[in-house]
């Protein structure tokens, strides 16, 4: 537990303080930011589609196991393949597995969080088999041996030097190339991998139950060529991305793109139900999909926790929070980073290990506020922490200088015992730690306010 804690501690205040990392990640967002606000003002009425979209997910959370019975009996009908895969371990099994299959040497894969998750590209790497990002955020990422940084934005830490410095370093290409030219690059380098690939492997934004069908929304159409070329396409999904019918996609597809990146809707949005049919011209022969539990059902378990489900991972409350904009993705140390991070990876990763994200939060509500489904998140963090706190995860520091606390604030005869010295003094023993070394400890003043009222009206 400790040492994820203090791992964290470390990376967030060298980040912070890393002036350079805040210009570039302040600079980003606030390009999102305006994006975003303009997308919003084209809503006649946002509020009442983001009530409508909450509504819905708030059912699907509620009767999971009903719209997943539907949703693969229409998915199998379809001539798809289902995989129930309890966590990462036995996913990254049966995915070993249709490789060897089908003898792959060489996969492309869209952009997916859920495949970050199990760290598929590292499992496959380490088996031989050729694995390469097609999102141009994910692939940069890659190429630097990183983690993504952002829900939407994979690289949304580097600047364009950066990237032209990195390219330079891979490929030697010129280090004043112009964003355009390095994307022409990168272009041409994927355009043959996409031909020769034997699987593509894409996540989902959402499951549709009364069609059996998996969508994808993206800006760049990798993933529709992942799906298209290889001969078998091995989607990805966590449990939850189920919503009821194909007409929903008309509330959240809008919903995402514009609380995602500013976009009225996304340039590509893909549907798709299943293998290449007969008369077809493109498509997989074989078609997968594995449905991902991975410790969602110890959210799902919780009433107050559960309605972290209803995510829709537009990343919006990444760019809201100021804690995540001061620290970074990378310092959560968690495929789930910001708010919506700190909500769920506790109960997905464990409480143990992960509670601390749940105290690193001002607790503004800016999150809550900008979220398309309505998800109270500043609200299940404070739920999380009495969580944490009443399993016994708290430091044994902790629970003594609460218990202390709570004993002296509970009468002013106690808390008139000890003078402002000792007050004082004990702060400085208790918290100064947990206070961080580069911010001062408030004090006592001489005299409390009881006392001041006393002296200036001494007969009442």
């Amino acid at each position: 537990m400790y040492e994820v804690y203090h791992k964290f501690i470390k990376d967030s205040e060298r980040k912070a303080f890393d002036l350079e990392h805040r210009i570039k990640i302040n600079f980003n967002i606030s390009k999102y930011d305006a994006a975003v606000e303009k997308g919003k003002s084209l809503y006649s009425n946002l509020e009442l589609a983001r009530q409508r979209a909450s509504a819905v997910k708030h059912r699907v959370v509620n009767n999971l196991d009903k719209y997943l019975i539907e949703f693969a009996a229409n998915f199998e009908k379809n001539g798809g393949k289902l995989i129930w895969a309890t966590d990462g371990a036995e996913a990254v099994r049966e995915i070993l597995s249709i490789m060897h299959k089908h003898e792959a040497k060489e996969v492309v894969k869209s952009k997916s969080m859920t495949t970050e998750e199990i760290e598929i590209n590292q499992a496959l790497e380490n088996d031989g088999i050729e694995i390469l990002e097609t999102d141009l955020g994910e692939y940069i990422v890659q190429l630097a041996g990183e983690k993504p940084y952002h829900i939407v934005t994979p690289a949304m830490h580097k600047s364009k030097e950066d990237i032209a410095e990195l390219f330079h370093e891979k490929f030697n290409i010129p280090r004043e190339s112009t964003p355009e030219e390095m994307t022409g690059y990168v272009r041409e380098r994927l355009r043959k991998k996409f031909v020769s690939a034997d699987v593509g492997i894409t996540g989902s934004n959402f499951l549709i139950a009364d069609s059996g069908a998996v969508c994808i929304t993206e800006n760049e159409g990798n993933a529709m060529m992942s799906v298209s070329f290889p001969k078998v396409h091995i989607a990805i999904a966590g449990v939850e991305k189920i919503i009821p019918t194909l007409a929903d996609l008309d509330l959240f597809w809008p919903l995402l793109a514009t609380h995602g990146t500013g976009q009225n809707i996304t340039v590509y949005n893909s549907i798709v139900s299943g293998p290449r049919r007969e008369g077809e011209t493109d498509g997989p022969d074989e078609m997968y999909l594995v449905l991902l539990e991975n410790n969602r059902s110890e959210l799902l378990k919780r009433t107050e926790q559960r309605v972290g489900l209803k995510c829709i991972r537009c990343g919006a409350c990444l760019n809201a929070c100021p804690v995540y904009k001061n620290i970074g993705g990378h310092s959560y140390n968690t495929t789930y980073s910001g708010p919506i991070g700190s909500v769920i990876t506790p109960h997905l990763r464990g409480m143990n290990d992960f509670k601390h994200l749940s105290f690193a939060s001002s607790l503004c509500g800016n999150c809550t506020e900008v979220c398309p489904v309505k998800i109270p998140l500043h609200e299940m963090l404070l739920v999380n922490r009495n969580e944490a706190v009443k399993s016994g995860y708290s430091k044994t520091s902790e629970r003594i200088s609460m218990k202390g606390m709570k004993h002296f604030l509970m009468k002013r005869k106690r808390m008139d015992m000890v003078n402002p010295r000792l007050k004082n003094l004990g702060m400085q023993m208790m918290f100064k730690s947990a206070w961080g070394s580069r911010r001062d400890l408030p004090r006592f003043a001489k005299k409390s306010f009881r006392e001041l009222w006393m002296e200036r009206n001494p007969n009442q």
